[in-house]
C-alpha cells in the first residue's frame, strides 16, 4: 500500500533510531503531526516553544548518542528552532529538523509566512534540502538521517504542505540502509611520542564518554593525570587521585599546573577551544572522528582520525608502561585545591552560598544522576563545586553556551531515561524558557530544578567588572519563581540561607515528580578568576586585573 511523504518521513525516522520528536503543531506541518499520531513507534512531545523543542532534541541526542527530531511550521515557527539547533551543531548532536512550507504553487509570491528556509538553515545544517515532491522524498529523508548520524550534526528538510500529502509509490526504497564508518589509524607516531614523553596529560571530552575503564588503563600505564573539558565531567569521579578536574576558567588549579609542566597532551574526544590554556609549542596528539576538528583549538602535531574506542584499545598493548607516574606529583596540589573549594563553600553572607548549594547537590544526588546545566554563573558552580561521581552525566550548552538551555534540555534527557535528572539553572536563563514548565507538567516529567536566583545576570556583571566597567544593565526584576511552579501544579520550595540548603535539597530529590527548588543566592559571589594566560617566564598561569575583583596573587599563583 502506498504511503504519503509524511508517512515516509516518520517511518524513516523510526528506522533511523529516532524515538522522540519535539515540536509545536501548525498548519503547514500538520500532515506530519498526523503521521506521527498514527505511528505507534515514535513519541511526540509537545513543547510550548520551538526553541524548547530544538534544545530538547539536542540534549536528547547528546545524552543518548542517538538521533532525535524536532519540527516547526512555516515562517516564525521554524525560525524559533534555530538557537537550539545551533546548540546541536556546535556540540555535535544528531538532530533532524523538519520545517513546514507554503504550498509549491504559492512559492515566490511573498505569501503569508513564506520564508526561504533552506537558505536560512544553511549554516546550521550538515545536510539541508528542499523536498520538491514524492520523487525525491525517500532519498533525501534517508540521506538526512544518515548524515545527521554520520557527521554528528543537524539535518534540515523543508517540506511544502502539499508535498507532505503526496503518495510515495515505494516508500521502503532506502529503509534499513545504514552507513557505519570503520577506522584503522596509523599509530606509529603516537606510540613514539607517548613512549618518549615523561610528563603526558590526558585531555578528555564528550567523545570519550563510554571509554572510562580503558582510559583508566591508559592513564595508569603512561602515568598521565586526567584533565577534562567541560563535557567530559562525570566520566571519572572527581575524587579519583588521577583526575585533576576541568581546564580553563571553569577548571582547577592542579589541571593548569599539570598541563603547564607537561611535555605531551593527548586529546581524546574533545576539541578544546581555548589555546591560552595550552602551553605554546607543546607536542599534542588529537584523536577525533572529524578531520575538520584537528588543530581547531591549538596546534596539533599528531592528528589521529579515529573514534576513541578504536584508538585506546589499539594503542594500549603497543605502548610501554612508565615506572614514574606523572600524576603522583599532584597529590598535594589536589588537597590544597580541595581546601580552597571548602573555604569558598564555608562563606556565609546571610543568603544562600551558591558554591555550598552546588556541593550539597553533589552529596545528595544519585550515583547515576544526569545534571543539565544552564549557561552563566550556575555553570561555574556546578563545574567547580559539584563533585562528580563516576557514572554521573553532565550536559551543558558547551560550544554555543546559550542561556535558556537548562530547562528544555533536561526535558529531552528525562523523556528518555529513568535516571534522576537535575536541571541547574540561573534566574536569567530560566526566565528565557520557563514556559516549558507547562511541558513538564503536561507529561509529569520528574525533573528536579535547582534555581540559583541572585536577581542579576551574574556572569555578565562579573565580566564587566573584570574589564573595568561598572556593572550596568544586569539587574533583574524577578517574580517568586516557586509560586509560578506551584501555579503549574509543580511542587516547589524556596530557601534563602545556608542552614536551609540540605533540607531543601533532600526534599527536592526525595519527591516523586517534578520539583523546583528556588535558592536566593548572593549576587556578589565571585564564580571564577578573571582571564588567565600562561606566563612562559614564570612558568604558570597568571590573571589580569585580579586585584579589581578581589583575587590576590597568592590565590592564583602556585
Amino acid at each position: 500500500m502506498s504511503k504519503t511523504v509524511a508517512d515516509t518521513i516518520v517511518d524513516y525516522l523510526v528506522e533511523g533510531g529516532v524515538k522522540r520528536v519535539y515540536g509545536v503543531p501548525g498548519d503547514s506541518i500538520d500532515p506530519l503531526v498526523d503521521a506521527i499520531r498514527r505511528n505507534q513507534k515514535i513519541k511526540y512531545v509537545q513543547t510550548r516553544h520551538e526553541e524548547g523543542a530544538a534544545f530538547a532534541a539536542s540534549f536528547d541526542s547528546k545524552f543518548n548518542g542517538m538521533p532525535a527530531a524536532c519540527f516547526g511550521t512555516s515562517g516564525p515557527g521554524s525560525i524559533h528552532l534555530l538557537n537550539g539547533l545551533y546548540d546541536a551543531k556546535m556540540d555535535k548532536a544528531s538532530v533532524i529538523a523538519i520545517t513546514g512550507q507554503v504550498e509549491r504553487g504559492r512559492l515566490g509570491r511573498d505569501s503569508h509566512q513564506e520564508v526561504n528556509m533552506t537558505k536560512l538553515f544553511d549554516d546550521v545544517s550538515v545536510y539541508n534540502q528542499f523536498v520538491s515532491g514524492y520523487e525525491n522524498a525517500p532519498y533525501v529523508v534517508w540521506r538526512a538521517i544518515q548524515d545527521a548520524v554520520r557527521l554528528k550534526g543537524v539535518s534540515h528538510l523543508n517540506v511544502p504542505f502539499d508535498v507532505f500529502m503526496e503518495k510515495v509509490e515505494n516508500s521502503s526504497t532506502y529503509a534499513n540502509r545504514s552507513i557505519t564508518p570503520a577506522y584503522s589509524p596509523d599509530l606509529s607516531q603516537a606510540i613514539g611520542a607517548i613512549d618518549a614523553s615523561e610528563r603526558p596529560v590526558l585531555l578528555i571530552g564528550a567523545g570519550a564518554l563510554k571509554e572510562g575503564p580503558q582510559l583508566t588503563d591508559l592513564s595508569y600505564k603512561i602515568g598521565a593525570p586526567i584533565i577534562y573539558a567541560l563535557m567530559g565531567k562525570g566520566i571519572f569521579s572527581d575524587s579519583e587521585k588521577r583526575v585533576l578536574g576541568g581546564l580553563g576558567l571553569l577548571g582547577t588549579r592542579p589541571s593548569l599546573d599539570a598541563i603547564a609542566k607537561s611535555d605531551l597532551v593527548i586529546e581524546i574526544g574533545s576539541s578544546y577551544p581555548y589555546k591560552e590554556f595550552i602551553p605554546e609549542g607543546i607536542q599534542a596528539i588529537q584523536v577525533d572522528i572529524d578531520p575538520a576538528n584537528f588543530g581547531k583549538g591549538f596546534p596539533v602535531s599528531i592528528p589521529i582520525l579515529s573514534d576513541s574506542h578504536t584508538f585506546i584499545n589499539s594503542i594500549l598493548p603497543m605502548i610501554k608502561e612508565k615506572r614514574v607516574k606523572y600524576y603522583e606529583e599532584f597529590a598535594s596540589a589536589r588537597y590544597a585545591w580541595e581546601r580552597e573549594l571548602h573555604h569558598q563553600e564555608s562563606q556565609d553572607t546571610g543568603v544562600v552560598n551558591p558554591a555550598l548549594l552546588a556541593h550539597a547537590i553533589s552529596q545528595e544526588s544519585d550515583g547515576n544522576a544526569v545534571i543539565v546545566t544552564d549557561t552563566g554563573n550556575t555553570t561555574v558552580w556546578i563545574a567547580r563545586h559539584f563533585m562528580a561521581k563516576e557514572g554521573q552525566r553532565f550536559l551543558f550548552s558547551g560550544a554555543l553556551a546559550s542561556m535558556g538551555d537548562g530547562l528544555p534540555g533536561a526535558i529531552g534527557v528525562a523523556m528518555s531515561t529513568d535516571r534522576q535528572v537535575i536541571s541547574a539553572v540561573g534566574d536569567g536563563g530560566f526566565a528565557m524558557t520557563m514556559t516549558e514548565l507547562a511541558t513538564i507538567r503536561k507529561y509529569n516529567v520528574p525533573v528536579k530544578i535547582v534555581l540559583f536566583n541572585n536577581s542579576k545576570l551574574g556572569m555578565i556583571k562579573f565580566e564587566q567588572e573584570v574589564v573595568g566597567y561598572p556593572q550596568w544593565g544586569v539587574d533583574l526584576v524577578n517574580p517568586d519563581f516557586s509560586t509560578i511552579a506551584s501555579a503549574y501544579g509543580i511542587e516547589s520550595t524556596r530557601i534563602s540561607k545556608n542552614s536551609e540548603i540540605v533540607a531543601g535539597v533532600k526534599k527536592m530529590l526525595e519527591s516523586k515528580g517534578p520539583f523546583l527548588l528556588e535558592a536566593i543566592t548572593d549576587p556578589n559571589a565571585r564564580p571564577m578568576p578573571p582571564k588567565v594566560k600562561f606566563d612562559q617566564a614564570k612558568g604558570y598561569f597568571v590573571a589580569s586585573l585580579r586585584e579589581k575583583v578581589g583575587y590576590t596573587p597568592e590565590m592564583l599563583s602556585h
